[in-house]
């Protein structure tokens, strides 16, 4: 991996060192490029003329996504975030009252309340997994779970943007397709982090955004939907006529593929900037990504754990490239926007997003640092240098 290349191509090195990768990585210069390009061309030729001008380069967005997932361009519906994703696949499930959804503790927040919001809305009954005391999910309470309940839909997190533990999702795949069991994943955190398998995962449905490990654009984001279930017919609650055909006056016919979770009205400019992200990731290769980040990782925790008053907070036999930490008689929020003061970007992770997981820690917050492959090991010694100073104070 050509790091002085790759940083070459992410103009953003050049102001910030950036360890906010798992909320909004820098995109390299192909994404900008074909944004630019797309949307100069938008205002010179209007939205329709121009969509249908590239409509065969938008189009390798869907072969290029499928390919990183190891499925079909038939299977990915572009959408505007994983949270756009995930609540179109819950919208075509036919819930009925009583219906059991099993989840874990450690799963994302927005996903958390969808679920509250069907219990309270549908009468769907949610059983959360109990957690290992090493951290993440327990699968042999999952399975007791699935098995006693046959429960309607199984869904999971796979990294949980609040600790960096990778859940293992493989497992419970293989117990979903034992039982007939939809699975949908939140892949969110681990697209473009690692390599993804849709097949050996095992899942119907993956949600993924653009804008953080892909390094991609904000407002962009896909859906995976699995053979079984287009081949069910199931469609988006709110269906529109870019996923269906109005063939009667009181009938429609849903698209053959994914593209039915699609809206008509999307930003083509976001599209093309997400395939050159997504083939960007896949001209690297991800096993070298995933390689160099768990390199970069584990000097970087190696580092942190040297530093008085720092606490690591993560937990999970595999670890990611999220690393949370609680500070000392220090404020997360103070720590991330001094850091901010030196050009260094880091976040912060709230109770109110990972309410189960911080109580278990005893914590109400956690500053949050997430290296990617182009990151430096000057880099890790400058944000550890940064670190150890400020809280010499």
């Amino acid at each position: 991996m050509n790091i002085a290349q790759l940083r070459e191509d992410t103009p953003g090195c050049k102001e910030k060192t950036h360890f906010n990768n798992a909320g909004a990585a820098l995109p390299p210069a192909p994404v900008l490029k074909a944004m630019q390009h797309y949307l100069q061309e938008e205002a010179l030729n209007g939205g329709y003329e121009t969509a249908a001008r590239n409509a065969e380069y938008v189009d390798c967005f869907y072969g290029a996504a499928a390919a990183m997932l190891n499925t079909k361009a038939a299977n990915i519906a572009f959408t505007s975030s994983a949270t756009n994703s995930f609540a179109r696949a819950l919208s075509c499930i036919p819930f009925q009252q009583g219906d059991v959804v099993v989840i874990a503790n450690e799963d994302y927040s927005s996903n958390q309340l969808a679920f509250l919001s069907l219990q309270q809305r549908f009468g769907i009954q949610l059983l959360r997994a109990a957690s290992l005391p090493a951290g993440g999910v327990d699968v042999a309470d999952m399975e007791k779970l699935i098995r006693q309940h046959r429960p309607r839909l199984v869904s999971l997190t796979h990294i949980p943007t609040n600790t960096g533990l990778i859940q293992p999702v493989a497992a419970i795949g293989k117990i979903c397709r034992e039982l007939d069991i939809l699975y949908l994943l939140d892949a969110c955190q681990s697209v473009g982090q690692m390599p993804l398998d849709v097949e050996e995962i095992g899942c119907d449905f993956l949600c993924a955004t653009m804008r953080k490990f892909l390094r991609g654009p904000r407002g962009a984001g896909f859906l995976y939907v699995s053979d079984r279930i287009l081949e069910r017919n199931w469609f988006p609650l709110y269906i529109d006529m870019y996923g269906a055909t109005w063939t009667e006056k009181d009938s429609f016919q849903p698209e053959a593929g994914a593209k039915r979770f699609q809206d008509w009205e999307q930003s083509y400019a976001l599209l093309a900037g997400s395939y050159e992200a997504i083939q960007y990731a896949l001209d690297i290769g991800l096993d070298k990504i995933a390689a160099r980040n768990k390199a970069l990782c584990k000097s970087l925790r190696d580092g942190l754990q040297q530093i008085p008053r720092i606490h690591l907070l993560d937990k999970g036999a595999k670890q990611s490239s999220i690393i949370t930490m609680s500070i000392e008689d220090a404020d997360p929020q103070w720590l991330m926007m001094t850091l901010r003061e030196r050009d260094i970007n880091t976040s912060v992770s709230s109770r109110v997003g990972a309410l189960i997981d911080f109580d278990s820690k005893g914590v109400k917050s956690a500053l949050r640092l997430s290296p990617h492959y182009y990151n430096t090991e000057e880099e890790t010694q400058l944000l550890l240098s940064a670190l150890a100073e400020i809280l010499k104070k």
